[in-house]
C-alpha cells in the first residue's frame, strides 16, 4: 500500500494569503482554479468554535483522535476540553501557533511525515475539505490507514455534490493577492467510497448537517 504523497517542493499552506487570513481570523479567502473558478474558504468559522455540524462529527469520535489539517485548532481543542485526547497536525506554522495558543495539542507536520503513535490512533479527522490534501485522495486515505488502528474510524467531510477531481489551485484573497499553485482534490460521497475501498476502508455511515456532508469510514 502506497503512502507517498505526490512530490512537492513547498508548502503553499504556509504562504500568504492563507497565513495572513489565519493570523487575522478573517477572510475573504478563496481557492482559485486556473479557469477562474473560486471556492470560498470559511476562515471565520475555522477560527471560531465548533458549530452544530462540527459537533455532529465530534460526537462520533473515539479517542485518541488525530486531526489532520487542524488549522487554528477548534476541533482538537473542543475534543481536549471534553476529555478526549486529540493531536492536531498542520503544515502551516501560523495555524499551529494559533491552535497551541488556544490550548490544543498541535504539531507543525505534514500527514505524510513521521508522526507520533502511528497505527495507534482510534479516530482520524479529515474535515473542512481536508480530503483534498495532496491532490490525491487515494494516497491520503492509504496514509491514514497506516496511522489509524485496525477497526478504527475516519470521519471525512466531502463535497456536497458528486465530484471527483484533482486540480491545481492557488489561494486568492479577493483583493489581488495570490499564492503559488498547488495540487488539491474535491471528492463527493460516492467517489470517497470508491477511493476508500481501495485503501482498506469501509463506509459505515453518511449524514448531513448544516448543509455539509460527512462520511464515517472504518478501517477493515
Amino acid at each position: 500500500m502506497s503512502t507517498t504523497a505526490p512530490p512537492t517542493t513547498t508548502h503553499p499552506w504556509s504562504a500568504d494569503p492563507y497565513a495572513t487570513a489565519l493570523r487575522t481570523g478573517t477572510g475573504p479567502l478563496y481557492l482559485r482554479r486556473s479557469d477562474g473558478w473560486l471556492l470560498p474558504l470559511e476562515v471565520e468559522r475555522w477560527c471560531g468554535v465548533p458549530d452544530p455540524a462540527d459537533l455532529s462529527a465530534l460526537r462520533r469520535c473515539e479517542g485518541p483522535v488525530l486531526d489532520v489539517g487542524c488549522g487554528p485548532g477548534r476541533l482538537a481543542r473542543a475534543l481536549a476540553t471534553s476529555g478526549t485526547y486529540a493531536l492536531g497536525i498542520d503544515v502551516n506554522e501560523a495555524a499551529v501557533a494559533h491552535a497551541s495558543g488556544r490550548g490544543a495539542h498541535a504539531l507543525h507536520r505534514s500527514v505524510f511525515d513521521s508522526l507520533p503513535y502511528e497505527g495507534s490512533w482510534r479516530t482520524g479527522l479529515l474535515l473542512d475539505g481536508n480530503i483534498g490534501i495532496s491532490g490525491d485522495a487515494s494516497a491520503l486515505l492509504a496514509r491514514l490507514a497506516c496511522l489509524v488502528e485496525p477497526g478504527g474510524l475516519l470521519l471525512v467531510e466531502t463535497a456536497t455534490v458528486e465530484v471527483d477531481e484533482r486540480v491545481l489551485v492557488r489561494f486568492d484573497d479577493g483583493r489581488g493577492g495570490c499564492g503559488t499553485p498547488f495540487p488539491w482534490a474535491r471528492v463527493g460521497p460516492r467517489a470517497l467510497q470508491a477511493h476508500a475501498r481501495a485503501a482498506d476502508w469501509s463506509a459505515v455511515e453518511q449524514w448531513t448537517a448544516s448543509g455539509r456532508a460527512f462520511t464515517a469510514l472504518r478501517r477493515t
